[in-house]
């Protein structure tokens, strides 16, 4: 997949890439997704960086580089150390994983030539941190350590055990004497290395590294005293006897970039002047552009960088870089890792999403994973903090904003800052960006990167990458993305981002396991703990509860619709009319409802509306679904006809139910009237109007409602001084009372002088009424009475 979108070719990628250990078990895997097709199937459409520039292409088939396709179900599961960042020696204990042996290879045949050549030499391994320095070096001693017959003896020096340069020493020839072998031709050379570590080193310093009684050492100075005793002397007896024993030791160094600029200098002093003997080599590793540092802050260099490159290359004779890490190895590792990462978690990527994955690596984080360790880095990450919830976040996005969160701290940290923003959940912020030029949002969101910490050369990716994320971004900055990220639990989406900034389901959010279990529990006709759970967080939480089970309506998953209705239909009173949001609770009920109710068989739509319009407020939502299957839509027909069979008897059910549960209102006064009772008559209005008129005449002929009070309770009370009452409300209201007899209501009835619901209802129709007449009186651009709230 991404060897494909990087631009490789299918060739074999031999050691240079090797495989992953694999441990084989037999386990199913969790489909992430929708079920992929066969990648053969498939049309891999993706975004190729090519020289600083992306283009499109297209491949049709499948290509030979992408020969296993990143489902777990359909490979053998594999398995990854992601938190050993120990160095590896190529055995099949620690198997090397990205082909370094055959470089390994290369540094032991240029020992062999270099000792062939020289007495003594400094060799360096470069690369950066990261690279596999230290791995190399492992696979380096353990051939040099295997070899049949013996040829090298091996001493591992770690300088950041010593603190000052004779504790360093003393420690450098006791390595040295321990790695010659035991027997006695090499015993002259063993205490010859002795005597000369100590004529350079304070005794306190080498009593233990050597492993004899101080008191024999200072006698044997004193002995010393009356002869030869210059530590000339003494090294030249130690090269003499090395000479003679003809046994090449190498000595060890990993990692000198760490050290300090002190301490680089004795390391450097003590490889070039005191331990330059016959037979002895070094082979130090380091990454130089951090070496070089380290040496321009030194006394001796003295801040000028080439005269610390000057100063290395005295010191080191042979080179060894570092092979670069390819793109097509980078590539090989990441799907190897994601492999390993699917298999642990039991999961699967759809193609869509495999296709998402190497856009976004291609586009954004090829240019940042350079080495194996920030590889292994970014999905150990990722397996140590996706945990519970893998299934409830999308795997994508998890893995970028991972990314952010282990490269870009800055960035990731100001994501809860600018939640609405991103998430397109902030109307102030939404509508004071319209007023900007794409061009002008770009730079005020690079201003606010670079506050984040990021290198200039890194805005722009960061950027996209987090547009890629984030669909509003996206729109602002003159874009779009073709996948609402709520489809995909994505952390665009304010019903998920949460999810990603605190490593868990929020104790305000409906994990999908229980989600899922409550839709089945209510399906089988059985809740449980959990239908109890999902009906609680849709009193609480309406609005994302709706929006998450549309989606899965929308994805076509088994849904128990007639349960769904039934129970949305009894809460639908006790949801607030009014919200922050742009949907109010009920609004959205009625959206979901109606998505809902179209999914139904023809012979069960009567039944479920009837049971719905069993309680007050059910018959509200009933009559508002009914009505809404009816009605043609701004683009297209209605659902149904009024003169389908369902719809009749619908029609009949509904109705009867409202007649029902208004037969205590109509007994009460009109001043007593509930805005639920007023919902209900204004439902039975749209429904049939003939019938709901009807019931109202009788009720204001037999003098048990006033006109005044009834109009009172069942207008929306004006908003603002100098209203009017929307041309729509009297339309609607002209189904129900005759014009004239409002007309005639304002005519007879003088105005309280007060600010009651009557008298502003009372201004409000009578200006209405003249301006409808050309009379008009007061300000011409009045604002209006709303609809009714449904």
């Amino acid at each position: 997949m991404l060897a494909t979108l990087a631009g490789t070719t299918a060739a074999s990628v031999g050691t240079a890439v090797a495989d992953l250990r694999l441990a084989v078990e037999e386990r199913p895997a969790v489909q992430h997704g929708p079920a992929a097709p066969p990648p053969a199937q498939r049309w891999l459409t993706a975004a190729v960086r090519t020289d600083g520039a992306v283009e499109r292409i297209r491949r049709q088939g499948r290509s030979k580089a992408f020969t296993k396709p990143i489902n777990p179900s359909r490979m053998k599961r594999v398995t990854y150390r992601f938190f050993n960042d120990d160095p590896v020696d190529g055995s099949d204990a620690f198997p090397d994983l990205l082909g370094h042996q055959r470089y390994a290879d290369h540094a032991v045949q240029l020992l062999r030539d270099v000792r062939e050549q020289s007495e003594s030499g400094v060799l360096a391994l470069i690369g950066p941190w990261g690279s596999g320095k230290s791995s190399v070096l492992k696979m380096v001693l353990r051939r040099l350590r295997e070899a049949q017959p013996a040829s090298w003896s091996v001493a591992e020096l770690n300088p950041w055990l010593y603190s000052d340069l004779d504790s360093l020493t003393a420690a450098l020839f006791s390595e040295i004497r321990t790695a010659l072998p035991k027997g006695a031709r090499w015993s002259v050379a063993r205490e010859t290395i002795r005597d000369f570590g100590v004529s350079v080193s304070p005794l306190g310093k080498v009593g233990s590294l050597f492993g004899f009684d101080l008191s024999d050492a200072v006698k044997g100075v004193a002995e010393r005293i009356g002869g030869d005793t210059s530590t000339s002397a003494a090294k030249t007896a130690a090269a003499e006897a090395l000479r003679e024993v003809d046994r090449p030791v190498l000595v060890v160094m990993d990692d000198l970039d760490r050290l300090t600029p002190d301490e680089l200098l004795l390391v450097f002093k003590l490889v070039r002047l005191v331990g330059n003997l016959p037979n002895v080599y070094y082979l130090i590793s380091f990454d130089e552009r951090t070496l070089l540092d380290v040496l321009g802050r030194s006394a001796l260099v003295g801040g000028e960088r080439h005269r610390a490159s000057e100063f290395l290359e005295k010191i080191v004779q042979v080179r060894l870089d570092l092979p670069v890490f390819r793109e097509r190895d980078a590539s090989k590792l990441v799907e190897r890792c994601l492999a390993a990462l699917l298999g642990k978690l039991q999961l699967s990527l759809t193609a869509a999403e495999e296709q998402r994955f190497a856009r976004a690596y291609v586009n954004y984080l090829q240019d940042r994973l350079l080495t194996p360790r920030a590889v292994k880095r970014l999905f150990g990450q990722v397996a140590a903090s996706l945990g519970t919830l893998a299934g409830e976040v999308d795997l994508v996005d998890f893995l970028l904003v991972t990314f952010l969160r282990t490269s870009e701290p800055g960035v990731y940290r100001f994501l809860g800052r600018h939640r609405a923003e991103l998430t397109g959940s902030g109307f102030a912020s939404a509508l004071a960006r319209r007023r900007q030029q794409p061009d002008e949002l770009a730079e005020v969101w690079r201003a606010r990167l670079r506050k984040a910490g990021v290198a200039e050369g890194n805005l722009d990716g960061i950027l996209s990458l987090l547009a890629s994320l984030f669909p509003g971004l996206a729109h602002q900055l003159g874009g779009s993305t073709s996948e609402p990220p709520e489809e995909r639990r994505g952390i665009g989406s304010s019903d998920y981002f949460d999810r990603y900034v605190v490593f868990g389901v929020p104790d305000d959010d409906l994990p999908e396991a229980v989600l899922t279990t409550a839709l089945a529990q209510l399906g089988s006709g059985a809740p449980g703990v959990e239908a109890d759970e999902l009906w609680l967080r849709f009193q609480n939480d309406t609005q994302r509860i709706a929006r998450r089970i549309r989606l899965r309506l929308r994805a076509g998953g088994s849904l128990p619709v007639r349960q769904l209705l039934i129970g949305m239909a009894e809460l639908f009173a006790s949801l607030p009319v009014q919200s922050q949001e742009l949907l109010s609770p009920r609004f959205s009920v009625v959206i979901i409802a109606q998505d809902l109710f179209r999914t139904l068989e023809a012979d069960e739509r009567v039944e479920v509306l009837d049971q719905m319009a069993a309680s007050a407020s059910g018959a509200e939502l009933a009559a508002l679904v009914l009505g809404d299957a009816i009605e043609p839509s701004s683009t297209g027909p209605a659902f149904a006809q009024e003169s389908d069979e369902w719809v009749v008897a619908a029609h009949t059910a509904v109705l009867t139910r409202l007649e029902q549960h208004l037969t205590a209102a109509g007994g009460r006064p009109a001043g007593e009237l509930s805005d639920l009772d007023t919902s209900l008559i204004w439902r039975w209005r749209r429904l049939d109007g003939s019938t709901a008129r009807r019931w109202v005449r009788q009720r204001l002929d037999d003098g048990t409602w006033d006109l005044l009070p009834f109009l009172t309770e069942l207008l929306p009370a004006p908003r603002a001084p100098w209203s009017t009452i929307d041309a729509d409300v009297l339309e609607s209201l002209d189904t129900l009372v005759d014009r004239a007899e409002v007309q005639a209501l304002c005519d007879r009835t003088e105005v309280p002088d007060d600010d009651s619901a009557s008298a502003q209802l009372l201004h409000a129709l009578s200006r209405t009424l003249l301006a409808e007449a050309g009379q008009a009186s007061g300000p011409t651009d009045n604002p209006t009475a709303t609809d009714h709230e449904v």
